[in-house]
């Protein structure tokens, strides 16, 4: 590298900013150009487009080598990777001592330079080494042993020695580790067990940095966030950036200005007989002059009582608080529990013999909240209390529970710090603490305002005036502000641990009156018709609380038709196996207290049976949708819609165990039944006219499945919508019908016309999006577009593997065709292997003589003779029965 200015990108690991900062800094003062994430990107960029931006463009990426930059799943791996691969220019600056065995192989021979323990001018002329290291002089060299000059200057664009001019918008940083003189510490010790919020600690010191003004920063969150922990850890960390750090724990803000006194104090500006109020002031005053300073308000609770309290100046202050409302005083920062990822990073650390599947499962049922994990941490570490026990009193005596547990750094635990804040708002806001229990019953997840708004004047356990317009805003405003909810504008949010405290404190006839309250508001909050995408959202918003044990649903008789409905909703968008859960609780239950024959025992079969289908199971859907269409044309009758509905899926999973001709006759009895009762243009009749045509297309008269199809089509055009789900699944099948009469480019057509609007209409991964894809990378292969088919199929399986497993027929089509579509790019070893795997799993699921197996069988055996296995193929065909069958798409309901 020439001592000419060069452009740096700088690599480094989240903890070790204060030296990122450093380095940086001192690189401009050189005149060079300098890429750091926290100066030159901002929230809502693209990380990994910047990155690449920034390695493209850079003569160099300077490496800030640490332990934490070699940790696991760290994107400093993807920075110093791509520099080595593509550029090898790579300057490694050790903040460390590292040994050869704490580097990846491929670094430990590189040279570097060592910046730490040394002092801020021998760290300054190894990094202007290490920059400029392989150049030649400009001028000559000074004669060794003699007297430097006074006047002489470094080289342009070297780092100089000393920087006296502050880059613009930054001050000049300290060197990280070192220590200057004056300096006033008055903080507790450092949490050894602090893990994680690596990105809200940057987002912090960020925010602090940037202000043009100094404006405090208030971190707020709920009880046991670790609000105080992140303040204590930030304080500790950037220590050596400040001359004065000072901590108040503000709870009672008339104790203020004593804290004050006792940091005036310390600097020498305390007058002895000039009051605690007049000490405070002249601190203010004299910090109003200074930089290098931090004050740490800890919990802190109402801004206009701390506002007169807060120091101005190039100083920083950061207020930590429950309370979010500090409008017009401080920049409001939300702290929110640990991510999963933060959370598995703590509960290994603290008890090491969890493996990762039982520390996600743990935090999952605490709720990700860091005191809680802190105790649950030790409480298992000290023995005597297994993880399956834990899991279990969570259940059983949550409150005991959650007051268990050594928590350093927080001073109570979970169960205590819920229980003090309920009980300072009991008196002064019944109506919020009321309102809190009520919802203690739901899940954990956001409550929408409407839901309440609208049946306010049905709930008993409220108090107050059932018709005050502000009620709600009443009620919500001192829970958000003792942290015991987090409210947004449309909707406010209970930690799944405050819901436990409160319900283990329930009196028996409290509990009646509130689950009365619970089922009277989730059943008013029914969205509408579960079928339409646009009641969509409304659904995802009120399922998950409509499955919350602790109301039991079920047992409620005034949810059922909504529990109903949320099945079908999870059917329709595609979320299986919550429909099922869902609707073979709710079938257990219900045949146990209403009888087998009950119709809504009947309706939950019917879903049972529809999401059994949807996950592959046929043989076993088969049984209950039998079982089913029984019972309802004993107690129905035949020409009941539902009954019709029974037999309609009945015809559809014979169609998926591949008895085509059983399945036509009974569509075609169904749909006649149907067009006589329900008329020609009703939505079930046209869902039967659609599953006819399908079954005709599997039979092989691919003719009249396209007329049937495109009148069908016609019909739910002008009825539902061209966007209606239904409509969009007899596009998609009047595409497969082209496709199988030879007019391939008119099928591609339309199969892209479909898929666009079912990724928008249902999103990327819902099943009827997959199987539209699938289709089309089928008609791009018999078109010649194998690369393009392979690209659109080798997507679908990835999705499909995950949305649905990896047995399921849907995925098992796409991973046949997959095999096709290399086998016709002549990777015939490629082919045969992901061949035989497929024809395993659907003997496996679906049987020997099932059509999609023996298709298979014969896809294998082609493979076989390609990659020169003749022998193996002609086995393979001699053990199959049946003659190969042609390949048709799958239908969807």
């Amino acid at each position: 590298m020439t001592d000419h200015a060069q452009q740096f990108f700088i690599s480094y690991a989240g903890t070790d900013r204060a030296w990122a900062e450093w380095v940086g800094w001192h690189l401009e003062q050189a005149g060079h150009r300098v890429i750091l994430d926290v100066w030159d990107w901002r929230t809502g960029d693209n990380l990994v487009q910047r990155m690449d931006e920034a390695l493209e463009g850079a003569d160099a990426v300077i490496a800030l080598f640490s332990t934490s930059y070699f940790e696991d799943e760290r994107w400093t791996t993807e920075e110093w990777t791509a520099a080595v691969a593509h550029r090898d220019r790579l300057i490694p600056l050790a903040l460390e001592p590292l040994t050869t065995s704490d580097l990846p192989r491929v670094l430990a021979a590189k040279l570097r330079k060592n910046l730490h323990g040394l002092e801020e001018a021998a760290a300054l002329t190894a990094l202007r080494e290490a920059v400029n290291s392989g150049s030649r002089p400009s001028a000559p060299p000074p004669f060794p042993g003699g007297i430097p000059s006074a006047g002489a200057l470094p080289t342009a664009g070297t780092v100089p020695a000393a920087a006296p001019v502050p880059a613009v918008g930054r001050s000049k940083p300290r060197l990280p580790g070192s220590v200057e003189e004056p300096r006033v510490w008055g903080v507790r010790r450092r949490n050894p067990d602090f893990a994680g919020r690596e990105t809200e600690i940057a987002r912090l010191r960020e925010s602090l940095l940037t202000e043009s003004k100094a404006v405090p920063q208030a971190l707020h969150g709920m009880g046991g966030v670790g609000k105080t922990q992140l303040a204590l850890e930030y304080a500790h960390r950037f220590a050596d950036q400040y001359d004065v750090v000072w901590w108040i724990d503000a709870e009672q803000p008339d104790e203020i200005p004593v804290h004050y006194t006792e940091l005036a104090n310390r600097l020498g500006l305390a007058k002895p007989d000039a009051g605690a109020e007049a000490n405070a002031r002249a601190l203010l005053s004299h910090l109003g002059t200074r930089e290098r300073w931090l004050l740490i308000l800890d919990n802190a609770e109402d801004p206009a009582q701390v506002e007169p309290w807060l120091a101005q100046g190039p100083g920083h202050t950061l207020i930590t608080s429950r309370n979010p409302n500090w409008a017009g005083t401080a920049r409001a920062t939300p702290l929110n529990v640990f991510t999963r990822t933060d959370s598995l990073t703590y509960l290994q650390g603290r008890a090491g013999s969890m493996d990762d599947e039982q520390a996600d499962t743990l935090a999952a049922d605490l709720g990700d909240l860091p005191l809680a994990l802190a105790q649950a941490a030790g409480v298992i570490a000290n023995g005597g209390v297994s993880l399956d026990l834990y899991h279990q009193l969570l259940v059983t005596n949550t409150t005991q529970i959650l007051a268990k547990g050594d928590a350093p750094g927080y001073p109570a635990p979970v169960a205590a710090t819920v229980t003090i804040a309920v009980d300072r708002l009991t008196d002064r806001h019944p109506d919020s603490v009321a309102l809190l229990r009520l919802v203690a019953l739901l899940g954990p997840e956001p409550i929408r305002n409407t839901w309440l708004e609208s049946v306010r004047p049905r709930l008993t356990t409220i108090p107050g005036a059932p018709d005050d317009p502000m009620w709600l805003h009443e009620a919500l405003s001192p829970l958000s502000r003792y942290g015991l909810a987090r409210t947004e504008p449309q909707s406010f949010q209970i930690h799944r641990l405050t819901q436990a405290v409160l319900r283990d404190q329930f009196l028996p006839d409290q509990s009646a009156a509130m689950r009365k309250d619970a089922t009277a508001l989730l059943s008013a909050a029914n969205p509408g018709d579960p079928q339409s995408p646009d009641n969509w959202p409304g659904w995802a918003a009120l399922t998950p609380h409509l499955t919350a044990h602790h109301l039991a649903p079920t047992e409620q008789p005034e949810l059922r038709p909504t529990l109903l409905d949320a099945a079908h909703y999870l059917i329709r968008s595609g979320q299986t196996r919550t429909a099922r859960d869902l609707a073979a609780t709710a079938h257990t239950a219900w045949a146990t207290t209403m009888g087998e024959d009950h119709p809504d025992t009947l309706t939950s079969a019917q879903f049972l049976g529809h999401a059994t289908a949807d996950l592959g199971e046929h043989a076993e859907a088969r049984r209950i949708i039998e079982d089913t269409l029984t019972r309802r044309r004993r107690t129905l009758g035949d020409d009941h819609p539902d009954t019709l509905q029974s037999a309609n899926d009945l015809a559809n999973v014979l169609d998926n165990l591949g008895e085509h001709t059983e399945s036509r006759r009974i569509i075609e009895d169904t749909l006649t039944r149907r067009r006589r009762t329900l008329g020609d243009d009703h939505p079930h009749t046209l869902q039967s006219a659609h599953n006819l045509a399908a079954s005709l297309h599997h039979l092989g008269e691919h003719t009249e499945s396209r007329r049937i199809l495109e009148d069908t089509l016609t019909r739910q055009r002008r009825t539902l919508g061209d966007d209606h789900p239904d409509t969009l699944q007899s596009a998609h099948s009047i595409a497969a019908s082209l496709h199988s009469l030879g007019e391939h480019t008119e099928s591609v057509r339309m199969d892209q016309e479909t898929l666009a609007r079912l990724r928008r209409i249902l999103g990327d991964d819902h099943p009827d999006t997959l199987q539209s894809a699938h289709n089309l990378a089928v008609t791009l292969h018999d078109l010649g577009e194998h690369t393009k088919a392979r690209r659109i199929i080798e997507d679908t399986l990835t999705r499909q593997r995950r949305t649905l497993g990896d047995d399921h027929p849907h995925t098992l089509q796409s991973a046949h065709n997959l095999a096709v579509t290399l086998h016709s790019l002549r990777q015939y070893a490629a082919a045969a292997q992901l061949l035989d795997d497929v024809r395993n799993r659907l003997r496996r699921t679906l049987g020997d003589d099932h059509p999609d197996t023996v298709d298979a069988t014969h896809s294998l055996a082609k493979a076989l003779i390609a990659v020169g296995k003749p022998f193996a193929a002609q086995r393979l065909l001699g053990s199959q029965k049946h003659q190969k069958k042609s390949r048709s798409r799958r239908k969807r309901r």
